[in-house]
């Protein structure tokens, strides 16, 4: 055989092994996870990973970014202050893939901050008119915590960083109020509305003896 066509079919079946090969590689896949950032602190927030900002709006205190797919795993969340170019502080989370979390920013401190998983449990709400509403105290200094929404649904000395069930409740607008363990003063009296099919979190947001957008207050945010 003419030992340059020889040495053709060999390079020839040579590139088409690669070609095979190539074609069977198993990339790595990429698992993520939903994470929903609540600004219970005074400051505007913007939040990165690795350099990159993962909002599209501004976190202005109160504020959500709702359920964001962020990778599971380690990673180390770093916030700033809108408009600054330095990192305020970083908050290191480990996630499980495929699950819902809230990570709720008190006082802009890594030690102050804290997150949930959040088991988002839609029975009761579509056949229905109701919604659910869980309660979560994220205020460092204001101390074991009594909250009223509407007239049927309590949640009993709610500790900082402590966070109630969901339960089920009717909808429309609701009176909130808030009372510290042990007094018969309100400190938060509010009214929010509730609209049917969704599920809510209320929390309590800023410091007993904050000023402007640090008072002491009730925020809600949408889960589902």
């Amino acid at each position: 055989m003419n030992t340059r066509f020889t040495i053709l079919l060999f390079i020839a079946a040579l590139a088409g092994l690669v070609s095979c090969k190539n074609n069977d590689n198993v990339f790595p896949k990429t698992v993520s996870t939903g994470l929903n950032i609540i600004n219970a602190s005074s400051d505007a927030l913007n939040f990165y990973i690795n350099g990159t900002r993962q909002n599209n709006f501004t976190l202005t205190s109160g504020g959500q970014s709702f359920y964001l797919p962020v990778p599971a795993g380690a990673q180390n969340y770093q916030f700033k202050k809108n408009g600054s170019v330095d990192v305020l502080f970083s908050v290191p989370l480990t996630l499980k893939d495929s699950v819902n979390n809230s990570l709720y920013i008190t006082e802009a401190t890594t030690t102050r901050s804290f997150n949930t998983v959040d088991i988002l449990d839609t029975t009761g709400i579509s056949s229905k008119p109701k919604a659910k509403i869980r309660f979560v105290n994220a205020s460092p200094d204001a101390g074991d915590l009594n909250v009223t929404v509407g007239n049927n649904v309590s949640f009993a000395a709610i500790a900082f960083t402590q966070t109630a069930a969901f339960t089920l409740i009717d909808t429309g607008l609701m009176v909130m109020k808030i009372k510290r363990v042990g007094s018969d003063v309100v400190s938060v009296d509010t009214s929010m509305t509730l609209a049917a099919g969704h599920m809510y979190t209320l929390f309590s947001k800023g410091l007993l003896t904050g000023k402007g957008n640090a008072r002491f207050n009730l925020g809600l945010a949408l889960n589902f």
